[in-house]
């Protein structure tokens, strides 16, 4: 094991050491504990409210992440819900993946098992301290949790509330350990080789990227979400107006909002009608040429801007959007393809060889067809929650449930066998 600073070595060694432990939980245990955490949560919410308004008093509220940090009654309400939902789900654990007898009587299995120690670094969101803790609790995988110092007081009062439940249950509390806001124990996380079996970043490109680069533990990349939503020839007006505006206004700092519109040249014409629920929420757009211009007069003049080569590309995570306009469904695959971050995409179309093309051309960890991206969503995809969006190819993609945190191991059982030279 690598050494890790003095000062934080004992989060680490708690947490492996509860981790040999955790698979012995009985499922109706967990089950239980989870129904009383969630239950917990909305019992204590003034007092979450109270500790996560000490941190929304410190971060400027036009600041993107004010909304990921924020919680109120009714999202604490949708916490327990999909900590519920978690529940209620099949256990992923012990399934026999594959099974054969060797032709010199060897039996091996591969069956299915938790990944262990996992890590998680984030920032501003509050909620991530609830959805880990019960997809690694339900696969039996000790969560060490690593947030930021701009959620710190609302991550301390969650921490207390689970620490409580398990306590009650007989639990080693340890199973979820929250370390130090201070930048010290990142550092300390990147290098707790023997510790943690692998770290799930969730936040901005810049975190992502320095986790990516400075860690020494494994990394399971949960990239930015620069998303495209491409409205075809033969698009429905109706149908892409509804899903735009729901894309990009429905909550503008999550990874799965839309970024950029990819238009058709030959339905510049409706641009007006497409983009004009957009104007109630004074979405700034950043057009080319041609949109710009078909948006003349058809689109507040004040939120409507030239696009520049950046802003295509761009994750904006606020009230704004860039239109490409494009003269061909190949150059929209082209365009996708240089600027997407691979996390969402979708097509608006009723031309069903485009819709199929589109399904199997395009680089991505979810791809849609006549529907919004927002559904890029661990809960929304019957996963209970998630742990992150993966959009790396290595062992996970797309949104992150139960499945994605379990590994496996053979089995291999036989009678005195020997191998021979």
């Amino acid at each position: 094991m690598m050494e890790v600073q003095t000062d934080y070595r004992s989060y680490f060694e708690d947490a492996l050491a509860a981790a040999r432990n955790i698979v012995d939980v009985p499922a109706e245990t967990i089950a239980a504990v989870l129904h009383d955490v969630a239950d917990a949560a909305v019992t204590h919410t003034e007092e979450l409210l109270r500790e996560n308004q000490k941190d929304l008093e410190r971060m400027d509220p036009s600041d993107y992440k004010y909304d990921r940090l924020k919680l109120t009654a009714a999202r604490i309400k949708d916490i327990a819900k999909d900590m519920v939902n978690v529940a209620g789900l099949p256990n992923p654990l012990g399934h026999v993946l594959s099974e054969k007898t060797m032709p010199n009587g060897l039996q091996i299995s591969r069956i299915s098992v938790p990944m262990g120690v996992v890590g998680v670094i984030y920032e501003a969101r509050p909620n991530v301290t609830f959805d880990v803790f019960a997809l690694c609790f339900k696969t039996g995988n000790v969560s060490v949790l690593k947030g930021g110092s701009d959620a710190e007081f609302s991550n301390k009062a969650i921490i207390a509330l689970i620490h409580s439940v398990l306590e009650k249950h007989g639990i080693n509390k340890n199973v979820t350990v929250l370390l130090p806001a201070e930048r010290e124990a990142t550092e300390a996380l990147f290098n707790a080789i023997g510790y943690v079996d692998v770290l799930i970043p969730r936040g901005s490109q810049q975190l992502i990227d320095r986790v990516r680069q400075q860690s020494k533990v494994p990394v399971i990349e949960t990239g930015a979400g620069i998303v495209h939503t491409y409205f075809d020839q033969s698009g429905d007006l109706k149908k892409g107006a509804d899903i735009v505006f729901n894309a990009k206004t429905r909550r503008v700092s999550v990874c799965n909002a839309l970024d950029s519109l990819v238009i058709h040249s030959s339905r510049l014409s409706d641009l007006g009608q497409l983009a004009k629920p957009l104007a109630s929420k004074d979405v700034e757009i950043y057009a080319d040429q041609e949109a710009y211009q078909a948006l003349q007069g058809h689109y507040p003049s004040a939120l409507l801007h030239h696009a520049k080569p950046e802003h295509f590309g761009t994750e904006f995570l606020d009230y704004k959007m860039a239109i490409k306009t494009v003269n061909s469904f190949e150059e929209a695959l082209d365009h996708i393809a240089k600027h997407s971050s691979k996390h969402s995409e979708a097509i608006i179309t009723e031309d069903a060889n485009n819709a199929a093309a589109f399904l199997n051309k395009v680089d991505a960890a979810a791809v849609y067809v006549n529907t919004s991206t927002a559904f890029t969503d661990g809960a929304q995809f019957g996963l209970g929650a998630e742990i992150g969006i993966s959009t790396q190819k290595l062992h996970a993609r797309g949104p992150m449930g139960l499945q994605e945190l379990t590994s496996y191991k053979w089995l291999v059982k036989g009678d005195g066998h020997v191998r021979n030279p």
